[in-house]
């Protein structure tokens, strides 16, 4: 555990230090009082005119600027980071964020304050004891107070009302996302309820880079009428977003010539051809 706490540290360090990142805590407008996290953003990342690449990491222990711990401790930092992605990413000229999902709470240390043991109080219980009951309990309502205000899936009449935006912001993502590039995605689009002009729009624009053993970029079959499935070049899953870290990129690139054209981009008919690119 102690060791996962200081890779973390150390890789927000890195995202600031070397890939000049900037922390920015959210929500921005939340109080001093109200739980909160954070996310990493590139100075340009609000106001670059051109493009913006969004980085997600997937489900886990994992946080910002992560890709796979393992990879972090016994391969290096290249494969187990995200930071390859956001230095070549600013290098072409996009603004970046990177998000933290998975941080969904913070751990705020506050002075304590020293009370006298009194033996009024009726406990014989040491006060070393208490005090360690009584800060776990304060983090647990904070852990709870966070995912009620932010993450409550429970709440079935919210999270229609979510949907219904989610929904009604087709048109917006549309006009404004130029590509999709997903690493061994589990995603599924009837678990979603997109509708027919999202998958459309799914094929044409997305790109999952699943684990196989066939050759970068080959392509891999899918039940679901979502995006293109292709190699990423390994069977590992953790080292399916280092693996196709060239293809991505080529991907983006040809997607954005293809919207300044006002083409079809040319690697979304990825499942007509067989290539396999080297790092």
């Amino acid at each position: 555990m102690l060791l996962m706490k200081i890779i973390t540290r150390y890789v927000y360090e890195l995202l600031e230090s070397d890939c000049n990142l900037k922390k920015i805590s959210i929500p921005v407008d939340a109080t001093e009082s109200e739980p909160k996290s954070f996310i990493f953003m590139s100075e340009d990342a609000l106001t670059n005119p051109q493009k913006l690449m969004v980085l997600i990491h997937g489900s886990g222990v994992v946080r910002a600027g992560q890709w796979a711990r393992r990879l972090i401790i016994n391969e290096d930092l290249d494969s187990g980071t995200q930071i390859p992605f956001i230095k070549r990413a600013m290098d072409e000229g996009y603004g970046v964020i990177v998000l933290n999902p998975n941080e969904n709470y913070i751990e705020v240390e506050k002075q304590k304050m020293h009370k006298q043991s009194s033996s009024s109080d009726g406990t014989d219980e040491p006060a070393g004891k208490r005090e360690r009951r009584d800060k776990v309990s304060k983090e647990t309502k904070k852990r709870r107070d966070f995912y009620e205000k932010y993450r409550n899936p429970q709440k079935e009449k919210e999270m229609m009302q979510l949907f219904i935006r989610m929904i009604q912001r087709e048109a917006d993502v549309k006009s404004k996302v130029t590509a999709v590039a997903l690493t061994d995605s589990v995603h599924n689009v009837w678990h979603q309820e997109a509708g027919k002009t999202i998958r459309e729009w799914m094929r044409e624009n997305c790109c999952n880079w699943v684990s196989s053993s066939e050759p970068l970029d080959t392509s891999v079959e899918s039940m679901l009428p979502d995006c293109p499935r292709v190699s990423a070049g390994t069977d590992r899953h953790e080292l399916t977003s280092w693996k196709s870290f060239p293809s991505i990129f080529k991907f983006f690139a040809e997607a954005s010539e293809a919207k300044s054209s006002s083409q079809k981009p040319a690697l979304t008919r990825r499942s007509h051809r067989i290539k396999h690119e080297e790092l």
